[in-house]
């Protein structure tokens, strides 16, 4: 075992003995960050090479600031995007919405998909639509300033800003220009209940920013609010994805009820089969 290796043992210790939930995965990471390598490329950096700055970045995230924070950086998908303070950190169990729903823009017969996504943070879910799409044109809606410089940062730096347009409001009242029309809605909308603070990690806490994570009592209220958004911005077929927290499955169908005019409401689970997003479709009439 060569120096830097045997450094990334003694910090996945003390990560774990913080509470960190992927230690090992952390401790490697930090230790690619500071060297310029790739994590697979450590065993490679030589001794004296060793750079003491890792261990400035493993007590930061010992102090349970974020990975990407320290690191500048997160991965969605097929995309490097650049995250800090002010954003919310995109997380792997979204990207099984996003698969869902560009296998859904795939299978339609429209030529030049309209998408809407509500609550921009990184601009992660906008983004990889309009990769992995290529004719679709997106639209993203931030309330959050901070975090709107943040998507506008990094859709910039995709190569799609031709294709994505990114809007500060609220996506209550967003894009009425936009009504009726849109083919597909996609939201990772804040769903966290406002009395759980004590059972979320510090990460999440004490990071992420307020208006992405929390949303009333029982965390439902802004996909409450969301239905009525579905409503007016979908055109009839249209489907919509919605993201919520693995608790909340059981209730969630329930907001979205045929009699509103709304057709094939089913929950879909994340990598760990747990009930992660809601799936739905504009009836064909006004419903």
């Amino acid at each position: 075992m060569n120096f830097l290796l045997d450094e990334v043992a003694r910090a996945t210790l003390r990560l774990a003995e913080a509470g960190v939930a992927s230690p090992r995965t952390d401790a490697e990471e930090l230790a690619a960050f500071v060297h310029g390598v790739r994590r697979g490329e450590l065993h490679a950096v030589a001794d004296a090479d060793f750079d003491a700055r890792y261990w400035e970045c493993v007590s930061r995230r010992e102090a349970r600031e974020p990975l990407q924070h320290i690191t500048g950086r997160a991965y969605f998908r097929y995309l490097e995007l650049q995250v800090g303070p002010g954003v919310f950190v995109p997380r792997p169990e979204t990207e099984i919405m996003v698969d869902w729903a560009i296998e859904t823009l795939r299978s339609m017969d429209v030529a030049d998909p309209l998408v809407v996504d509500l609550g921009a943070g990184s601009g992660a879910i906008a983004i990889s639509i309009a990769q992995e799409v290529p004719r679709s044109r997106v639209h993203t809606v931030e309330i959050d300033p901070a975090a709107l410089e943040w998507a506008r940062r990094n859709i910039e730096a995709s190569g799609h800003a031709d294709r994505v347009t990114a809007h500060e409001g609220d996506m209550r009242t967003a894009l009425p220009e936009l009504n009726g029309r849109v083919d597909l809605l996609i939201s990772n909308p804040p769903y966290v209940p406002t009395d759980a603070a004590g059972a979320i990690p510090p990460e999440v806490r004490d990071y992420d920013p307020a208006p992405a994570l929390w949303s009333g009592a029982d965390g439902l209220d802004m996909i409450r609010d969301l239905e009525a958004v579905g409503r007016r911005l979908l055109r009839p077929g249209g489907a919509m994805a919605v993201e919520h927290h693995d608790g909340q499955g059981i209730d969630i169908p329930w907001l979205f009820p045929e009699d509103k005019g709304w057709r094939d409401v089913l929950n879909r689970k994340d990598m760990a089969r747990r009930d992660r997003f809601v799936v739905m479709r504009r009836a064909d009439g006004d419903g």
